[in-house]
């Protein structure tokens, strides 16, 4: 993976001859080490390079705004495209394994079973708001029972400072599921160990095990312990998260589908029709 250089890097690495930093004494010097004057910094913050071309919104005077807002409008209409593109891909090559999913979960809950999620960083963002949009969808929706096993900082920073973070989900699998449970990950790249080490603990365990990934699959695409596996094909993590996101859209809808078709799923699998409390 290529990665962004930031603001400190693109300036020092193609300005470095024209801007100047301060020494202890306030005397100016750029960071070749030669003594700089005020105006030779200022002229050369305006090269191509400068904060003022990485931020032209905070130099107007310097920019020409109209040019700036073109540029920004196309590359907004070309990532709207972009993600419209991947989602029809996606979503098209696996409709037929999002229904197929979506019945076989039902099923799980039907049992009353529990759907169990989680994921790194900005995909455990995006695990939470799926047991989120599972327990709470408002509306006339079924409130199904999930866990999203990335929200207690507690559990999660005791399994890291005493064991590793390679387990952080597959212990709380290994103490929570149960073999009518629904196990769903999801990853950028389809290669966090810790996803892979809870994928293969609920897989013991029994449990309906999914995974939603972006590239190619990655590890995620070569584990045998995974049921389902739902791949955006593409290589920038913005658009990845995207479709994901519809990905799992989809599927929930499929499964309140499938719930309200067989009434033997009741409210959240409580057999008096209560809705589930959320734990905080």
């Amino acid at each position: 993976m290529i990665r962004v250089p930031r603001p400190a890097d693109h300036v020092f690495g193609q300005a470095s001859a024209s801007l100047s930093v301060p020494d202890a004494v306030g005397r100016s010097w750029n960071p070749a080490g030669a003594p700089a004057t005020r105006e030779t910094a200022s002229e050369g913050a305006a090269d191509q390079g400068s904060v003022e071309s990485l931020y032209p919104f905070l130099y107007p005077a310097k920019t020409d705004l109209s040019a700036v807002l073109d540029q920004a409008r196309e590359s907004t209409v070309a990532k709207v495209q972009e993600i419209l593109a991947l989602r029809a891909e996606a979503c098209a090559r696996d409709n037929g394994m999002l229904a197929r999913c979506a019945r076989a979960a039902a099923a799980r809950f039907g049992a009353g079973g529990r759907l169990l999620t989680f994921g790194n960083g900005g995909s455990a963002t995006d695990a939470q708001q799926l047991a989120t949009l599972f327990l709470c969808p408002g509306g006339n929706f079924s409130p199904l029972p999930a866990l999203g096993l990335a929200a207690d900082v507690a559990v999660l920073t005791s399994l890291s400072n005493d064991i590793g973070v390679d387990v952080v989900f597959a212990r709380q699998i290994a103490a929570l599921g149960r073999p009518r449970d629904i196990a769903l990950g999801l990853s950028t790249s389809g290669d966090s160990p810790n996803l892979l080490r809870a994928f293969d603990e609920a897989s013991r365990r029994g449990m309906l095990t999914i995974g939603i990934s972006g590239y190619d699959g990655g590890e995620m695409a070569r584990l045998g312990s995974l049921d389902y596996l739902f791949v955006a094909p593409s290589s920038s993590i913005h658009r990845i998260q995207e479709a994901q996101t519809t990905i799992y859209h989809i599927l929930w809808e499929l499964v309140q589908a499938e719930c309200a078709r067989h009434q033997d799923v009741t409210c959240a699998g409580h057999g008096d029709g209560s809705q589930p409390r959320a734990s905080q």
